[in-house]
């Protein structure tokens, strides 16, 4: 039997299999194997030799819209970028991945507009591992619809391919030993699984000698996740395109956490870039050389919760080992020119001036 057909088996298999206290522990692990086998599946594919997309990661962060065909990303790539992707009113106007540039708040950030998805692309149709495979570069993924009904087709794609957008990574420590067996504990009460479950999901994923501590109320699902190794924990926002097209009627029946734009119409896409950046989470911090006037013109663009090693550490990494302290100007500041050591945490438009230590 096949990879694919032993994969098939097992899906037919969990459907089919009543859930109930008596079959729990065997369908539960049946899920273990099903996502133990769809990775052996991706992994192996994935490094096949053949058609593959590959697109430098640059800029301050990357966003990747990802969507159906023909729901209007390539326009949208155009009107937030300086890039002039192709635009058509077929399907399957774009056939590779178009970067473009969006600046904002100084901030370069970079937009790709990767080729539209098919049913069943985590599967591979429509080279839809390729492109999939792009997405895992994201600082946050852009889900582009024109329908209600794409976006959850859209999410299951990417699930299945290993995405888990706005989750936590797992709260589980794995420490894996030559020997001893798999011994559990667990720091809070654990409603879901019990620890015999997470030894027989844990064998099942190939770890047979370990020490796992579990800090948090456990799935069956966050439990497979925190044995996997091709899980990408992303942002991810959806974008429904084409507003203009709806009546106000239908509008207010749009779920309230899908952003609202007309590539058109251009309605939406400056409140969209403000969206974009916050989402992002970056912010701007100036410099100043001591005894002159800050660089108000551009700004170190850094992420939020940064602190000034990590400014000085991103300037060169000889000046982190050099650091003395720095005196901060701003929102950080509880005084103008405050001095501050190197693990005090910063804030946007925070000014900084980096004083080291004379050699």
């Amino acid at each position: 039997m096949s990879k694919e057909e032993e994969i098939k088996s097992i899906e037919e298999e969990i459907k089919k299999t009543k859930y109930n206290k008596a079959t729990q522990y065997h369908i539960d692990q049946l899920k273990a194997k099903l996502s133990r086998l769809k990775e052996d599946a991706t992994s192996k594919k994935s490094t096949r030799g053949g058609f593959s997309y590959s697109v430098k990661k640059s800029g301050d962060a990357t966003v990747i819209l990802v969507g159906f065909p023909s729901v209007g990303k390539s326009t949208l790539l155009n009107s937030i970028t300086s890039a002039d992707s192709k635009i058509a009113a077929y399907e399957f106007t774009t056939l590779d991945v178009v970067p473009g540039v969006m600046l904002y708040n100084s901030a370069q950030i970079q937009v790709l507009d990767i080729p539209g998805l098919v049913s069943d692309a985590a599967s591979g149709r429509g080279r839809g591992k390729e492109i999939l495979s792009v997405v895992r570069n994201a600082d946050l993924i852009l889900i582009v619809a024109d329908k209600p009904n794409q976006v959850e087709r859209v999410r299951h794609e990417l699930y299945d391919s290993g995405f888990r957008l706005n989750e936590t990574p797992p709260n589980v420590i794995i420490k894996k030993m030559n020997r001893g067996g798999v011994k559990v504990s667990s720091a809070v009460k654990l409603k879901h699984i019990d620890k015999k479950m997470v030894q027989l999901i844990v064998n099942e994923r190939g770890i047979h000698n370990a020490e796992i501590l579990i800090r948090e109320n456990l799935t069956l699902d966050r439990l497979i996740d925190a044995t996997s190794k091709n899980r990408v924990y992303v942002k991810a926002r959806v974008l429904y395109n084409k507003v203009d097209l709806l009546s106000e009627e239908e509008r207010k029946k749009l779920p309230k956490d899908f952003i609202q734009i007309s590539c058109l119409k251009k309605e939406g896409i400056e409140n969209l870039k403000k969206i974009i950046w916050n989402n992002l989470c970056l912010m701007r911090i100036y410099l100043k050389k001591i005894g002159k006037m800050p660089d108000l013109e551009e700004p170190l663009i850094m992420k939020k919760g940064s602190n000034i090693y990590d400014v000085a550490e991103k300037i060169h990494k000889q000046f982190a080992y050099k650091l003395d302290y720095a005196r901060i100007w701003g929102p950080s500041a509880r005084f103008e020119g405050q001095k501050v050591g190197a693990r005090k945490s910063l804030s946007d438009t925070d000014i900084v001036e980096l004083h080291f230590i004379s050699i």
